[in-house]
């Protein structure tokens, strides 16, 4: 076996006719001091399967028990050289591999990817391997849309006599063609966020019960929990799911943590209202928003990765949300990554055959793709995550947001005479300065004094300034984001650096040390 790959045990036995879904198979492997439990499940045909997702190379002792008894030994080898196949974890504010390696996500969305016929599956699946997407958002569950009217080709669990879905009975053919699409994903280096719930719903599954729910759950974290490239989606638009309740949630969410042995990112995604992201289960906020100037004040609430999982589409659709230029899908994903956070794209172009991206997946045909790769090969570059750098009057409107008198007081202390009549005059503004603070946003981030990015965002601007280190010397580029080019400014700048700029939309400024 190899570390950071699945590991997996099958055994034949008896062939089960009534319930299969919470069989009594259980695994338990131990190297050193790790030990790692782990439920089986039954695979159809009389197959009993247990997965392991081994993240130590050694030898790893395993006992098996219940309807299947069996004990030895696995050799795991180190992850072999060449693509990172670790699993992602959330450190502070960033992602890290397992390996310790940085993750920077750059998604997409597919809700459907896996209940299209094969012909379309494996088109999307080889335009995914050729864009600049290495994590795809997909639900488990079919999706019932807009331009998402086809029947999947199979479903998750079997049905009763009585027409309703019997969550005892998972599909053994449904499952692991899944499981082929995760593992072709994790081949291809891309993560698959994997969305548990969602709304839009025809087939009953969003009406489940509480405790089929968690039979459900069960199935999908003994079969899947194994796979490196996962990553748990509560679900998409919670707050639109009228059949469950806040304490719902709760439950789904603390089910999903204490029962996934190898512990994947966990969030939840809203339509309207955020999800509680402080809470210690959530290792990320996935958010659905537009006010991409507050991701630096989200990171300081939640103190945890930032995810714009839905900023809107490119695309030609008379829905707002799915018909924004490539232009500014571009610029949306350049607001976020400069300020510390990470976006995530998506498709919805009219076709005749009502094969949109964001729906069902075939090919990608927007501008914004293209774009998205460039910024990604500008920002892995750098030597370390994107920080935001907030401008000295940030803080003066997030206190003016809180209503934080005793801040007021402290800025009111040391502030000039002339300054602090407008002190007072931001501070009256309430709850609206977050939103007039965000009208005039400042796109800038750095790495440590390693470097500086600022993105000019609409702004023409033929003048600016960076405002770096006076100890060390900087090698200034000039960015176009749209026509995807790299200049060099200056050769060598420190201090308060002047810049002479073209004078257009979309440009960004990058400085980087050249001193060591």
């Amino acid at each position: 076996m190899e570390q950071y790959r699945v590991c997996e045990l099958t055994y034949q036995g008896s062939v089960l006719t009534d319930h299969w879904a919470q069989i009594d198979l259980t695994a338990v492997f131990s190297c050193k001091d790790q030990q790692v439990t782990v439920r089986g499940f039954y695979d159809g045909a009389g197959v009993y399967k247990v997965r392991f997702l081994p993240m130590a190379a050694g030898v790893w002792q395993y006992q098996v028990s219940g309807v299947i008894t069996d004990a030895g030994t696995l050799e795991v080898l180190p992850a072999a050289p060449g693509a990172d196949h670790s699993p992602v974890y959330a450190e502070g504010c960033h992602f890290r591999r397992r390996s310790g390696a940085l993750f920077w996500p750059f998604g997409t969305t597919v809700y459907a990817l896996a209940h299209q016929e094969d012909t379309l599956v494996r088109q999307t699946l080889e335009s995914l391997k050729a864009s600049p997407f290495n994590k795809v958002r997909m639900c488990i569950f079919p999706k019932h849309y807009d331009y998402n009217h086809n029947e999947p080709p199979l479903y998750a669990f079997e049905k009763t006599v009585d027409g309703r879905w019997d969550v005892n009975r998972p599909d053994p053919a449904f499952w692991q063609r899944l499981e082929r699409i995760l593992a072709e994903l994790d081949q291809a280096g891309i993560q698959a966020a994997l969305i548990l719930f969602h709304p839009y719903d025809r087939w009953g599954f969003a009406q489940l019960s509480a405790q089929e729910n968690r039979i459900y759950l069960d199935t999908v974290l003994r079969r899947l929990s194994a796979f490196p490239n996962v990553w748990w989606s509560l679900a998409n638009e919670y707050d639109l799911c009228a059949a469950k309740t806040a304490q719902d949630w709760c439950d789904i969410e603390a089910f999903v943590a204490s029962h996934d042995p190898a512990h994947h990112l966990l969030s939840c995604h809203n339509c309207f209202a955020f999800w509680d992201h402080s809470r210690p289960a959530v290792t990320h906020a996935s958010l659905q928003t537009k006010m991409l100037a507050r991701i630096s004040e989200w990171r300081d609430q939640y103190q945890k990765p930032i995810v714009v999982d839905e900023c809107c589409y490119e695309g030609d659709l008379d829905q707002f949300w799915g018909s924004i230029s490539g232009r500014e899908m571009t610029n949306r994903f350049w607001r976020v990554v400069t300020t510390g956070g990470y976006c995530t794209h998506g498709e919805t172009f009219l076709d005749p055959e009502e094969v949109l991206w964001w729906a069902r997946g075939g090919v990608l045909r927007g501008e914004s793709p293209a774009r998205i790769a460039f910024l990604r090969g500008i920002v892995e570059s750098l030597p370390g995550p994107i920080e935001p750098l907030d401008l000295p009057v940030s803080p003066l409107f997030r206190m003016a947001a809180r209503q934080d008198r005793s801040a007021l007081e402290q800025m009111l202390a040391v502030a000039p005479e002339q300054f602090r009549h407008a002190l007072k005059a931001v501070y009256q503004l309430g709850g609206e300065a977050t939103f007039f603070a965000a009208s005039e946003a400042v796109y800038m981030g750095h790495c440590g004094e390693d470097a500086y990015l600022v993105f000019y965002d609409l702004r023409p601007c033929p003048k600016g300034w960076l405002e770096l280190p006076e100890n060390h010397r900087y090698r200034v580029e000039l960015i176009d984001t749209w026509n995807m080019t790299r200049t060099e400014l200056l050769p060598a700048a420190s201090g308060k650096t002047p810049l002479t700029l073209p004078g257009r939309e979309g440009m960004a400024v990058l400085a980087v040390r050249i001193d060591g």
